[in-house]
């Protein structure tokens, strides 16, 4: 792990906020680590072990072990590596998630590859992180993910705002549009704020509604959807011309 690399991004809280809700610092955060690199996972378990609000539960080497180990030990995050044997991370998370709803994920990998990263947040991830980030920024990017924020390394969110340029290039033309699904006027308009980088106080008090009332517009804008993070919604609201490019 590099010494001083970039601060990855904290992005604004996604739809789940953490299941224990405004007491969920009242227990340590239950971690699971997925590597194949025995040596790297246990030097990931060191060091969050040393944090008291913290408490790994368990490791696997490989997708298929840390989906079975999950659906029995049910952690709050799961800090897993992209490309491992038998079972990648990216095709473990949502057999996880299937498993154990509440856990989220955050994606520790070398791989820089923009696939890969848009393949993870579409498996349900909200954190995507290369191995290159520092020891006292690990504990705090899994605080954030536990708390319902993304976190995403600074190159690759780069990558992530390049691919929504490209999108809005992309709004003129009409057979890339997807088919809309019948969303209330309410649920557009939070939509729409969404796709705007909103989070759900600024959208509550546009609309002079509650952030909990909001949470829930959110929740079932994403089952109608059928997407797995406000990221991907955004992404929609782009592309189904719900939002402009300006």
């Amino acid at each position: 792990m590099s010494p001083h690399p970039p601060s990855p991004l904290a992005l604004t809280p996604d739809v789940e906020d953490h299941p224990h809700g405004d007491d969920s610092r009242a227990r340590p955060i239950r971690v699971m680590v997925v590597d194949d690199h025995a040596f790297f996972r246990r030097g990931l378990v060191s060091v969050l072990d040393e944090e008291e609000d913290i408490s790994v539960v368990s490791e696997a080497g490989d997708g298929e072990e840390a989906v079975r180990l999950a659906a029995e030990l049910r952690p709050d995050v799961v800090l897993m590596d992209v490309w491992m044997p038998h079972s990648n991370g990216i095709d473990a998370c949502p057999r996880i998630r299937e498993a154990v709803p509440h856990t989220r994920f955050v994606m520790l990998t070398m791989s820089d590859e923009e696939s890969d990263l848009f393949d993870a947040l579409k498996a349900g991830a909200t954190g995507y992180l290369l191995k290159e980030i520092s020891v006292t920024e690990l504990p705090r990017a899994v605080r954030a993910i536990a708390d319902g924020q993304s976190f995403i390394n600074p190159a690759m969110a780069t990558k992530l705002i390049g691919e929504f340029a490209e999108l809005a290039k992309q709004e003129s033309t009409p057979p890339s549009r997807p088919s809309i699904p019948q969303l209330t006027r309410r649920e557009t308009e939070v939509l729409k704020l969404l796709a705007r980088s909103l989070n759900n106080r600024e959208i509550g008090e546009r609309l002079f509604i509650t952030e909990n009332t909001v949470k829930n517009h959110v929740r079932k804008i994403l089952e109608k959807l059928q997407v797995h993070s406000r990221t991907e919604a955004a992404i929609y609201a782009v592309r189904a011309e719900y939002v402009s490019g300006h």
